[in-house]
């Protein structure tokens, strides 16, 4: 396959903005953004959750949300509050989804989601 990237901005409960370049992949649940960013923007904790590490460890991670501002779309999500180490924006498919779109893994690119309403 091959790795994808999506630049973006994301938007604090203040209107304080940072760019941000993520990491985009089915892999991720919620968005995450590094310690300088979220502090940048001044997110708060809402709550706190235990999360899957790809090695199999479990590590618990303060959950905040903001404004996500892509190419594609904006809308609101939920962001793990990133802490030292936590270095890599990722996009996960919750905002994705929030925002109606699905990562194409063959053409890696961002595309609308097929929408059904029944």
């Amino acid at each position: 396959m091959g790795i994808t990237y999506v630049d973006g901005i994301v938007r604090g409960p203040t209107g304080k903005e940072r760019s941000v370049r993520f990491l985009a992949g089915s892999g991720a649940t919620y968005c995450l953004l590094p310690k300088p960013v979220w502090e940048g923007i001044e997110l708060d904790a809402q709550r706190e959750m235990e999360f899957v590490l790809a090695d199999g460890t479990s590590v618990r991670r303060k959950i905040g949300e903001c404004q996500l501002i892509l190419p594609q779309g904006q809308g609101h999500a939920p962001v793990v509050l990133g802490e030292p180490g936590d270095d890599e924006p990722l996009l996960g498919v919750v905002a994705l989804e929030n925002l109606g779109l699905v990562l194409n893994p063959f053409s890696r690119t961002l595309q609308p989601m097929r929408m059904l309403l029944v």
